[in-house]
């Protein structure tokens, strides 16, 4: 068990980057990248990301033009000095879900959601943190904590009482590649999206470690 206040350790959830040579699994970033786009992105922003970035995911140009295109943004001053809204572009950030933080905070009972752009790297453990978080609601709190007003309890999050509700349930969304949308697959792929958004050169700067370790041993051998 844990003390009281004190967060209850994540489990390893044994995902394909986390080893010494691993690389991000694509197919998962892509189903990831989905959660977000139609779960997560109604709170969180993900200032850090471009649309663009998402051809690095292995989705075409075409693919991405059409996901920016379903995004507003607002543009401007026009030569009438008059601000203006378009469809987003490539080059456009992610759209932020709130105008502010005051906004944000306004919307979601006094809480304001993280930027999720680097949240993996920015947790301890971060990856299998945000696993076992969104997959670690429904039990009850221990016997003697109150639960504050509008709070949810979650023995992964610091103290045990989280704003943010369960979000990802069975079948809520349907993945384009007809993947089974559990509740817990959703949890695995949105985490491999963020791990893939917070260090995108991870999988070059191991290409780049495996050639130094192999001209080492040849040298060595030499």
């Amino acid at each position: 068990g844990q003390a009281a206040g004190e967060a209850q350790h994540p489990h390893d959830a044994g995902f394909s980057f986390a080893s010494l040579f691993g690389t991000f699994d694509r197919a998962a970033a892509q189903r990831g990248f989905q959660v977000y786009k139609e779960v997560c992105s109604n709170c969180h922003s993900m200032r850090l990301l471009s649309y663009r970035n998402l051809l690095e995911l292995g989705l075409s140009e075409a693919e991405v033009r059409a996901i920016a295109a379903t995004v507003t943004v607002t543009d401007g001053p026009n030569d009438e000095g008059a601000m203006f809204e378009r469809p987003a572009r490539l080059s456009d950030r992610f759209r932020r879900p709130f105008a502010n933080d005051a906004a944000a905070r306004t919307a979601n009972n006094g809480a304001l959601p993280p930027d999720l752009s680097v949240i993996v790297k920015a947790r301890h453990d971060g990856a299998n943190y945000i696993h076992s978080l969104l997959t670690g609601y429904g039990q009850e709190p221990p016997a003697g904590v109150a639960m504050g007003d509008g709070m949810n309890y979650n023995p992964y999050y610091p103290g045990g009482q989280i704003a943010m509700g369960q979000v990802l349930n069975d079948d809520q969304i349907e993945y384009t590649d007809g993947t089974n949308a559990s509740a817990d697959q959703m949890a695995r792929d949105v985490t491999t999206f963020l791990a893939w958004a917070s260090e995108p050169e991870t999988e070059a700067r191991r290409r780049m470690g495996i050639r130094v370790l192999v001209f080492l041993a040849i040298a060595g051998l030499l």
